[in-house]
């Protein structure tokens, strides 16, 4: 039965998708895993319902069997596409070893049934035990859309909380061969992670470098490349996205992030995709969700194939 084309009737999943448990035997084009995981944040908490309120806002994005219509090409996104949404990993809370394996399991889980997997946190902190489910890869590059860089060795005594992902990444996956980063900005940024980022020679953009020159960033994006994306709601600007736990002034412009988005899938093959760090409590409005959601939905219409009228 064709579902309703309100937002806000029936069962509140990723784009009004069916619901399959991860561990059940199915197969889909995308398939959509919940991570209510915020127990790394270091300062405003709430990530953990952003699964939850992801999929009510994306109702209002739900494609049809056409798929998404694009007005700028006046074709057809994504036609056809078999959507699932596999539920959500359930945190062991403060044990955060076996709430890094549960996720490492199910990010396994999900690859193996789908074309594209795509995980939404939740902090950024999940984004490394994510990155261990992709250690099969002969080689792997990451394209992180951040205000921060999420490299330091530790904050306070901790080495995995959201500012250390990518450094424990680096340090586990031999796969892992480069990490560019676009949107950094900020007077809060470690200067040993910066230099040790550095010294691995990965690509550190700023947003101040995005608005002056679009195009020479565009150029330094990975080619040819698998590339896992990674994608925190604090790289836009509070403006337009202020439901998040450490928001930074002057941050892109959902159009600056888009285009840098469009560019790495259409010259990269892409193996998979989080969004994190969307704090909806933080935004009584409810815009940071819708923002989200569109996110989502835009995301999968470029990386789909297209059809002509």
């Amino acid at each position: 039965m064709r579902h309703s084309e309100l937002a806000f009737t029936g069962p509140a999943t990723f784009f009004k998708a069916p619901h399959r448990p991860v561990g059940e035997d199915w197969k889909a084009d995308v398939g959509f895993l919940g991570i209510p995981y915020d127990f790394s944040v270091g300062y405003r908490p709430g990530a953990r319902f952003a699964p939850g309120a992801l999929r009510e806002a994306s109702g209002r994005y739900a494609p049809g069997p056409e798929g998404f219509f694009d007005l700028e090409t006046e074709t057809y996104r994504f036609p056809g596409a078999t959507l699932i949404d596999a539920g959500d990993v359930d945190p062991a809370q403060l044990e955060y070893q076996e709430s890094f394996r549960r996720i490492t399991e199910a990010a396994l889980e999900l690859r193996k049934r789908v074309r594209l997997p795509v995980f939404v946190g939740g902090d950024h902190s999940i984004t490394y035990p994510i990155l261990r489910a992709y250690a099969d890869l002969d080689e792997l590059d990451v394209l992180q859309l951040d205000a921060h860089l999420d490299y330091s060795d530790s904050r306070n005594g901790t080495r995995f909380a959201n500012s250390s992902p990518f450094r424990r990444a680096v340090e586990d996956l031999p796969c892992l061969k480069h990490i560019t980063v676009v949107g950094l900005r900020g007077l809060r940024t470690n200067l040993e992670a910066y230099r040790a980022a550095k010294a691995r020679s990965h690509t550190l953009i700023t947003a101040a470098r995005v608005r002056e020159n679009l195009p020479w960033v565009l150029e330094r994006l990975p080619k040819g490349k698998k590339v896992y994306l990674s994608f925190d709601a604090d790289v836009l600007d509070p403006s337009i996205l202020p439901g998040t736990s450490s928001p930074e002034v002057e941050g892109l412009s959902y159009g600056e992030a888009m285009r840098v988005v469009r560019q790495t899938i259409a010259q990269n093959e892409l193996v998979g995709f989080d969004f994190v760090e969307l704090t909806p409590g933080l935004d009584s409005s409810g815009l940071s969700a819708l923002v989200g959601a569109r996110l989502l939905a835009e995301v999968l219409a470029v990386w789909g194939p297209e059809m002509t009228l």
